[in-house]
């Protein structure tokens, strides 16, 4: 966190094999500009290592966890049994979302994001005794938020790349806990481009599809330089932050920006 409170909660590249040697060494390296860590689940419809296990390991290193809990594949139960499963780990930070279409299987249609957050609700305020409060998230595309979003303590905006659209968006929004604007690395023009086709609303603008064909580290530079522009406008409480596969260029640039 930077000394006006700004805060940069980097996500982490999701573990699919059985091991979290990477998703440690994420941690460590962006440990130098990151306030909290965001933990994927089941991240874009692929089998993952459980988000509350691997936020368990984020707060085992001394860092902060916020852990996603996507209510496609689950149901009540399931998602009370993870719940309990978070409290026995000392997990108490999530963000809830309805989750991408998956590669295999079937949606579960038992849960919704507006029924996660009764539930948690409910659970954090039972009377037993290894219950804690718990700091619950939401998303939210530019456009208003929902009724039932702003009950969350925190909201991650869909990840832009125009700073105005941005501010333009958090001018009308509705909402009384912390934002957090969404930052992404285009770290390839075959990636940006596959984006913008399957996530329209994350389109690509074509200049920064260019300006990645032309040199693969200006992805990085572009991000860089979105994150001070919102740090500068003092509209967001922070960026929640994708640096994908260049994390360490990421935190390497960053941190001296960060501290100034």
């Amino acid at each position: 966190m930077t000394a006006n409170g700004f805060e940069v909660i980097c996500e982490v590249e999701p573990a699919t094999k059985p091991e979290v040697m990477h998703v440690r060494h994420q941690i460590g390296v962006m440990s130098r500009i990151a306030a909290a860590f965001l933990i994927p689940d089941n991240h874009i419809g692929r089998a993952t290592v459980s988000s509350i296990a691997v936020a368990h390991e984020v707060e085992l290193m001394g860092g902060r966890a916020i852990a996603c809990l996507n209510a496609r594949d689950r149901n009540v139960l399931g998602f009370r049994r993870d719940l309990l499963t978070a409290a026995a780990y000392g997990v108490n930070e999530f963000l809830f979302v309805y989750g991408d279409r998956p590669e295999s299987g079937s949606r579960s249609d038992d849960l919704t994001v507006r029924s996660m957050i009764t539930e948690a609700r409910g659970f954090a305020t039972a009377p037993d005794p290894w219950t804690t409060r718990l700091r619950i998230g939401v998303t939210s595309g530019l456009r208003r938020l929902p009724g039932y979003k702003r009950e969350a303590d925190f909201v991650f905006a869909q990840v832009c790349f125009d700073i105005e659209k941005l501010l333009e968006w958090r001018a009308q929004l509705d909402f009384s806990g912390r934002v957090y604007a969404g930052v992404m690395v285009v770290s390839s023009a075959p990636m940006a481009r596959k984006l913008s086709a399957d996530i329209p609303e994350l389109a690509v603008p074509p200049a920064i599809v260019e300006a990645v064909e032309r040199d693969s580290s200006a992805g990085v530079s572009i991000a860089c330089d979105l994150v001070e522009q919102i740090r500068v406008s003092g509209a967001f409480d922070g960026v929640h932050l994708i640096a994908i596969k260049r994390y360490r260029e990421v935190a390497s640039r960053l941190e001296a920006r960060l501290n100034d």
